[in-house]
């Protein structure tokens, strides 16, 4: 980023007022009578209902529009271990967005803790003030024995987007990339560079919506994970393939799909001539993809792509997800964010994909058309029918998956 470009992303933080988020009063208070209400005496009222009932915090609250963003700082962008403090900024930036898209309210809490169950047991202690927690920014594989001792532990949706946000964007696209080359995921050879938590989920996701264990070639610092190796962790183990694959340039002969959840610069200009006819490249790293398209499509012009990037044709774009799965899962109260939930988010990007593009998108990306096809297999964030499709779609999934504890709501669009 250039000089200019660093002091305005600073200036932008500091004025008028440091910060990009505060509270607002959503309750008149204009009288003595308003803050006899809304403090003592009156607020004595819903305290004693919510100690009879403690649903009735959705009732008289705002627990039940509201989402906990926390991070431990041990994982922030592409910045690493940078501390929870540090960690404020990106948190803040989550709130804005989950606000922005999908009208749900955020407390951004930072965390100084050693351990993974330092870290739990916080999140524990606070989480009757929420409606839903979003982890954010956390190291694997920490990651995921957080996340799994606190859906365990709690009755309300966790969600980690860096695994589950990822993993459901990328794996929209890929769906219909996969169409527009005539492939069938079943049949698909996958390599995916990257054995973190967006990999991870990423690949779990995929097994999920049909992809079989046995084409995945999952790549990590040491190469591919097979099951030769001694020095794999449980998660990375549910990867291993018995094969004679041992790196990239080994496992990319003839796949069909490359997915990048590393750095930049990973995959060759000549690797990518290995693929199969009418391959799949998600160079997902960012700022830096691990390959550049007009690198890659040089290589290949048979290739469909997409990048991290905004700036480029198909951006995996986590904003087309949390905000939205939250919303469905808030409208219903759902317990926790089930398999069939994000499954369900996924059809429903995809499917949005095909439909014609209306013109205010058109005119917010400056576009005079867009059309489904290689340059544009994923939404745009800043398409207006995401918050139509994508919540019903998460609340239906809720309530036939189980785990709804209200119905779905009367006010929603009726699913097909």
């Amino acid at each position: 980023m250039s000089t200019d470009r660093k002091q305005a992303a600073l200036d932008y933080h500091a004025h008028p007022e440091p910060g990009k988020i505060g509270i607002a009063i959503t309750k008149p208070c204009a009288t003595q009578y308003d803050l006899a209400l809304a403090y003592t005496p009156g607020v004595a009222e819903p305290v004693r209902a919510i100690a009879r009932d403690p649903e009735d915090a959705y009732r008289y609250t705002s627990k039940g529009n509201l989402v906990a963003v926390i991070t431990d700082g041990s994982a922030v962008l592409g910045l690493g271990n940078v501390g929870a403090l540090a960690g404020k900024p990106v948190m803040e930036g989550k709130a804005v967005l989950f606000k922005r898209f999908a009208n749900v309210d955020v407390f951004d809490i930072e965390v100084d803790a050693a351990t993974p169950q330092e870290f739990i047991d916080t999140v524990v202690r606070i989480s009757p003030t929420f409606g839903g927690i979003n982890l954010e920014d956390i190291t694997a594989p920490r990651c995921f024995e957080i996340e799994a001792a606190l859906r365990e532990q709690l009755d309300i949706p966790v969600f980690h987007d860096d695994q589950h946000g990822t993993a459901v964007i990328a794996a929209a696209g890929l769906i219909n990339a996969l169409k527009l080359q005539g492939k069938m995921l079943s049949q698909a050879r996958i390599v995916c560079v990257g054995a973190g938590a967006a990999g991870i989920a990423s690949m779990r996701l995929l097994l999920a919506l049909g992809a079989l264990y046995e084409n995945i070639r999952l790549i990590d610092r040491t190469g591919v994970i097979h099951t030769g190796r001694s020095d794999l962790n449980s998660y990375k183990r549910e990867f291993a393939v018995d094969t004679a694959d041992r790196t990239l340039d080994d496992a990319i002969k003839n796949a069909d799909v490359f997915i990048g959840l590393s750095g930049p610069n990973v995959l060759s200009a000549e690797q990518l001539k290995r693929m199969a006819p009418r391959p799949i490249v998600f160079a997902l790293s960012n700022p830096d993809p691990e390959i550049e398209p007009a690198a890659a499509l040089a290589a290949r012009d048979d290739l469909i792509m997409a990048t991290g990037r905004s700036d480029y044709p198909n951006q995996v774009n986590n904003v087309l997800g949390f905000p939205f799965i939250f919303r469905g899962a808030l409208d219903v109260r759902a317990t926790t964010i089930s398999q069939e939930m994000l499954v369900a988010t996924v059809h429903a990007l995809a499917e949005l994909t095909h439909e014609p593009v209306p013109k205010e998108v058109l005119a917010a990306y400056r576009l005079d058309a867009l059309e489904f096809g290689s340059g544009y297999i994923i939404p745009k964030p800043l398409d207006p029918r995401l918050i139509d499709r994508v919540p019903p779609a998460v609340a239906a999934a809720a309530v036939k998956s189980g785990v709804a504890r209200l119905a779905y709501p009367a006010s929603y669009p009726r699913l097909p």
